[in-house]
């Protein structure tokens, strides 16, 4: 039996950690770019990616119908994510690493799925593609072939979710905080593109993933920085931490930072502001204070 992987605490993996361990059979690398408009992720894979990584998309793969559940990118079920899973050859022991061109703002849902789904076996590749190419890595345009797994018996509940009706109780509790991890102009209320009415959730405090960052689409902080920033928020003393974006995909940057910081419990608003914006009886706010 193989010695088992060494890999670092928490969710991130730096590149020489992973260019060291991408030949290893049990280490399965995940191009997860994806773009609000315009630009397919499945495009730019095809141009070039980090060589032996497959692609998933959020919304084919990482997400269930939007008419299923709440918000544009609703949790997939148990079944559909196990079957993305064995389709890209997870076994129950693969270490799965995602990588996007967004600091990992993509590739963040796929850890937080792995996690809610019991699998655990997630990581990001911490500064992404930039990262990779930065350190004289080379890309690939070769379609990866990889053998199908036995679908794995998943099952939800491993990370923490709520729906509207809990955010409206939590953002009246002054114990709480909700955190909005879209950039500041949506949270202000200056622009909304996609969803049906600007602003935030009264009571939400700005939190945009970017500034998790080093710089736009980069590495993360340092663990310093990162603590200074979520301690300010006031999320590492909260009795509880809701965090949301537009759809749900984002915000799982803040949880993950939040989860390299100890702060695992913090709960995603899976529907996020998709969901709540279209109820026209829930109250929205604009401007630059919760």
């Amino acid at each position: 039996m193989p010695d088992p992987i060494s890999v670092p605490a928490g969710p991130l993996v730096d590149v020489p950690w992973f260019a060291a361990h991408a030949g290893d059979p049990r280490v399965r690398i995940v191009d997860c770019r994806w773009y609000l408009g315009g630009r397919r992720g499945a495009d730019e894979y095809a141009r070039g990616h980090i060589p032996g990584a497959v692609h998933l998309d959020v919304d084919a793969d990482l997400s269930g119908p939007a008419q299923a559940g709440p918000g544009r990118h609703p949790l997939p079920d148990a079944a559909a994510f196990a079957g993305v899973l064995a389709r890209v050859g997870v076994g129950p022991e693969t270490l799965v690493v995602g990588y996007d061109d967004a600091g990992g703002a993509i590739a963040a849902r796929l850890w937080w799925l792995l996690r809610y789904f019991g699998h655990g076996g997630g990581r990001v590749l911490d500064g992404g593609l930039g990262a990779w190419t930065a350190a004289g890595h080379p890309l690939s345009t070769e379609v990866t072939a990889i053998a199908p797994a036995p679908v794995l018996e998943l099952a939800s509940g491993g990370a923490p979710v709520v729906d509207r009706a809990a955010v409206d109780r939590l953002r009246r509790d002054p114990a709480a905080v909700i955190l909005d991890a879209r950039a500041r102009e949506r949270y202000e209320g200056q622009s909304e593109p996609v969803d049906a009415r600007p602003g935030h959730i009264p009571g939400a405090r700005s939190a945009p993933f970017a500034e998790n960052l080093r710089a736009p689409g980069g590495a993360f902080r340092e663990r310093a920085e990162l603590e200074r920033r979520y301690r300010d928020l006031g999320a590492l003393e909260a009795t509880a931490v809701v965090c949301y974006c537009g759809s749900g995909v984002t915000a799982c940057h803040d949880l993950l930072a939040l989860a390299a910081l100890g702060r695992e419990d913090a709960i995603l608003y899976e529907g996020s502001w998709s969901d709540w914006a279209r109820d026209a009886a829930l109250p929205a706010a604009t401007g630059p204070e919760p």
